[in-house]
């Protein structure tokens, strides 16, 4: 099986399909790397596709120790695997915990990435929400620690952003519980504890998105509503950014509508690819109305 290691001696297990320019996916925090099947498929016709598990999901390594996750740990994974696999620039597409590491690889990282797509980013970004959000998050990471893995699984892909994607496809939503129930209790609480409880807000990092210029996609599902405001927000702070929202749509987007997102992708990928994604242009920024 094949690994990468990481500066801190964490091994990463991944897998590729295709060849051409390299495109890297980052998994959010209720898929693995079989989350991406939709696009391994799609995007493995024209490029090399390389998804991988999380720290905290096996077949990686779940450390025991707390101190293992962090946000930028979970940005510094990515760079693992570019490294790792002598990437000097790829794609970067990440859905929610991965759209986070991907936003955050490229403020820190902005030279390896040719593009970043950050689809679904915004859990606990408000100010207003950030006490509830850490709440809930330890409250997830208690169920994680204390319950059936199995139960926990299928009461978190309940939630009021997933219930879109069980409406819409209930097989499709099935395999994705049954698939979240294979993960590791003690992973999953110390990702939601060290990753997604401790991540600074994105209205934090506002300074830094200004100065951001990798070509950017942010995509968001219409009803994914902890997300909605983000992703404006980003669309609106970042000079390279382009905003897609998919309609009647949650949280997993890629999933939920994987045709609409692949196109988004394709058309995206080719913009940039083609030297055609440019900033945004400063005259439409004069405040004026009309």
């Amino acid at each position: 099986m094949p690994y990468i290691s990481t500066p801190d001696g964490v091994k990463l297990y991944y897998e590729e399909t295709g060849v051409g320019f390299p495109i890297v996916f980052v998994h959010e925090f209720a898929g693995d790397r079989r989350s991406y099947e939709p696009q391994l498929r799609h995007f493995g016709r024209r490029y090399r596709c390389i998804a991988y598990n999380a720290r905290g999901y096996p077949p990686s390594d779940v450390p025991a120790d707390p101190e293992s996750y962090s946000q930028d740990h979970a940005r510094d994974d990515i760079l693992a695997i570019l490294d790792g696999l002598k990437l000097a620039q790829a794609h970067l597409v990440g859905i929610s915990m991965g759209a986070f590491a991907t936003l955050h690889f490229g403020l820190r990282y902005g030279g390896r990435a040719r593009s970043l797509v950050v689809a679904g980013c915004g859990y606990g970004a408000s100010p207003d929400g950030r006490a509830q959000f850490q709440a809930e998050a330890e409250a997830a990471a208690r169920r994680f620690e204390t319950l059936d893995m199995a139960e926990s699984a299928k009461a978190y892909a309940l939630g009021p952003t997933r219930v879109q994607f069980q409406n819409k496809d209930p097989r499709g939503w099935a395999e994705f519980r049954a698939m979240l129930a294979e993960h590791s209790p003690l992973g999953s609480a110390l990702t939601l504890r060290g990753v997604q409880k401790m991540r600074p807000s994105l209205y934090d990092l506002t300074t830094a998105m200004r100065e951001m210029t990798v070509p950017t996609l942010i995509m968001a599902g219409d009803e994914d509503d902890p997300c909605l405001e983000a992703s404006v927000m980003m669309k609106r702070t970042i000079p390279s950014a382009a905003l897609a929202v998919l309609p009647r749509t949650g949280h997993g987007l890629n999933l939920e509508e994987a045709a609409a997102f692949n196109a988004h992708l394709d058309d995206f990928f080719h913009q940039v690819e083609a030297g055609r994604w440019t900033l945004r242009d400063p005259r439409s920024l004069s405040g004026s109305i009309l």
